[in-house]
């Protein structure tokens, strides 16, 4: 349990370098106002802090910058949001002013917006992406060697796929496949199917049918939602102009994943609902093991519809950042209300 002296330095520590990216001293500390001790009292808390593994020290520079478990413990206890500003209040009334005839054009407005505001990589995930599902699964043969697969989603959406049949299956063998996958994907979210697929149904398909293989390839191609259509990343580069960030090797592994659909997606599908903050390795993907990810889900009436995402430095400004998602998520839920009402 910190002290409140021990607060107040840590949150000083945090606001100073967010804005300056640069080691922070006693001395500079101890200018401050609001702060009102000496030097020499401030290094010994700084000290206490290092040891408790709030602060680090960088090679052998005097000052200390936060650790991951510093910025951990000011969002969950120090931060102050924001207000927004004029400006930023007008950008995002415009969201309701434009008329945007797509949802496709809302969601791509969204991920704009917030990185402009922001100065950060903003990644939006449409509606549906992570609650459609399965519903039925149908395999009509057309031929010896093709076959027509009708899927059903949960949404009431129908997609006629044509697939080749692996040469030598008998119907027989096909019917156990398709009751099979109606068994354990039905309900199952389209983003999760390739996964599923290959850790619980393949292995209990090859009892029942002899080229279960080729069928686990021919389906991945064909119960695999469309990630690419529903993300959307803006200020990808935004990266390189954080401090932090200026080795491009060191940010590659980064700009490589706004590439990767399906890890997005994972990153998303793993945060509950509200806003929620995952800082430096609490984030599952190790390429952004040196950032913080802030994310605020949007619903209406309790259904989840998407995610808002904004991506950094762990030395983010999270007052700001939080403030914003909070409101850009609400008006998103108003304006996708005009398609799902």
């Amino acid at each position: 349990m910190l002290t409140e002296r021990q607060k107040l330095i840590l949150s000083t520590i945090v606001d100073d370098y967010i804005r300056s990216a640069e080691p922070v001293g006693s001395r500079t500390i101890s200018k401050r106002s609001e702060v009102g001790f000496s030097p020499a009292t401030i290094r010994n808390e700084m000290s206490d802090l290092e040891e408790l593994g709030f602060l680090e020290q960088p090679h052998t520079s005097a000052g200390r910058i936060p650790s991951h478990k510093g910025y951990r413990y000011y969002v969950d206890h120090l931060v102050k949001l924001g207000s927004l500003s004029v400006k930023e209040l007008d950008v995002l009334k415009l969201f309701f002013v434009e008329k945007l005839q797509e949802m496709e054009h809302v969601i791509q407005h969204v991920a704009t917006v917030l990185s402009g505001l922001t100065n950060y990589t903003s990644i939006v995930l449409g509606p549906e992406l992570l609650t459609t599902t399965l519903k039925h699964l149908q395999i009509v043969p057309l031929n010896d060697t093709s076959a027509v697969a009708i899927i059903v989603t949960n949404t009431g959406h129908v997609e006629n796929k044509v697939i080749s049949i692996p040469d030598g299956m008998s119907p027989h063998e096909m019917e156990r496949f398709v009751n099979l996958m109606n068994a354990r994907l039905s309900g199952v979210p389209l983003i999760h199917f390739k996964s599923r697929l290959h850790n619980e149904v393949s292995s209990e398909l090859g009892n029942y049918v002899s080229k279960y293989e080729e069928l686990i390839r021919m389906m991945e191609g064909t119960l695999v939602s469309d990630e690419e259509d529903r993300i959307f990343v803006s200020g990808s580069t935004n990266m390189l102009t954080q401090p932090e960030f200026k080795d491009v090797d060191k940010v590659k592994g980064i700009l490589d994943l706004f590439d990767e659909a399906q890890t997005l997606v994972k990153l998303f599908s793993q945060a509950p609902q509200g806003i929620q903050v995952k800082i430096g390795t609490e984030n599952s993907v190790e390429a952004i093991n040196n950032c913080s990810l802030i994310t605020a889900s949007y619903s209406i009436d309790g259904q989840l519809l998407g995610t808002i995402g904004i991506l950094g430095p762990t030395r983010m400004e999270y007052g700001k950042v939080i403030s914003l998602l909070d409101h850009l998520s609400k008006d998103m839920a108003v304006v996708l209300a005009r398609w799902y009402k």
